[in-house]
């Protein structure tokens, strides 16, 4: 769920963001779906200084009994000691990775691999898949599986990987892009951007042997129901809980 303002919302290449409704309630309706996991993303955080909040945090944990990643404008061990503290399983962290890398490591060494995700958004230029900041609007130096290589190395415990070019599309995942990260990471890699129908997901597994994937409008917008989707996953020799 990417967070702006309080709302839950959604666009096309991270722009043209459109409201798809109170965070919270949806957590609620997704965990009682059979979501495995819930990511809240604040995309404003980081562009406007801000700090994601710590109250949504805390009213999200008082609901959902899965667990549940939080990240936006985290850039130090006292925002993750807030929101953990506050009921997140999971942080992740993105453009202060890219910014300051060694707080990955810091952050491993404070709370554990286990809680640190790191999200990486990406977008072919001439190519290359090139790294951006502040939900995509600044492209970075930094080579999507270069940067993937070193953020495993420095003990992240996930890779939250989102193609810009696909995001919002549902033209399926970036399954080339996230077969060589599979291939070349030992840590769980999520799929992020471009799921638009079932046979998307059962693709990103399959061809981009993805380890978990992660959509958002699909869900919000009731286009595929949680539970069906997962039902055809495990038809398809996908080993899903349900």
């Amino acid at each position: 769920m990417d967070i702006k303002d309080g709302r839950t919302v959604k666009g096309v290449n991270f722009v043209d963001l459109r409201d798809a409704g109170d965070p919270v309630e949806l957590a609620e309706i997704y965990s009682r779906e059979g979501a495995d996991e819930l990511v809240f993303l604040d995309i404003s955080a980081t562009e406007q200084k801000r700090k994601t909040l710590a109250d949504l945090v805390y009213r999200v944990a008082e609901k959902v009994n899965i667990p549940f990643t939080v990240g936006g404008g985290i850039s130090s061990i006292e925002d993750v000691d807030v929101l953990l503290h506050n009921g997140a399983d999971k942080v992740s962290i993105n453009s202060s990775a890219v910014k300051n890398p060694q707080l990955i490591n810091d952050l491993v060494s404070k709370f554990g691999s286990q809680c640190i995700v790191v999200a990486i958004d990406a977008k072919q230029i001439e190519g290359e898949w090139i790294v951006h900041l502040v939900g995509g609007k600044v492209p970075t130096e930094r080579k999507l599986f270069e940067w993937a290589k070193e953020v495993e190395e420095r003990g992240a415990g996930e890779i939250l990987f989102t193609s810009m070019d696909h995001d919002g599309t549902k033209d399926g995942f970036a399954n080339g892009a996230l077969a060589r990260l599979s291939g070349e990471l030992n840590i769980p890699v999520i799929a992020s951007g471009g799921a638009g129908t079932t046979s998307h997901f059962i693709d990103t597994f399959k061809e981009g042997k993805a380890d978990a994937a992660l959509a958002a409008s699909v869900f919000h917008f009731k286009e595929i129901g949680i539970g069906n989707l997962k039902q055809e996953l495990r038809e398809n020799g996908i080993p899903v809980r349900i």
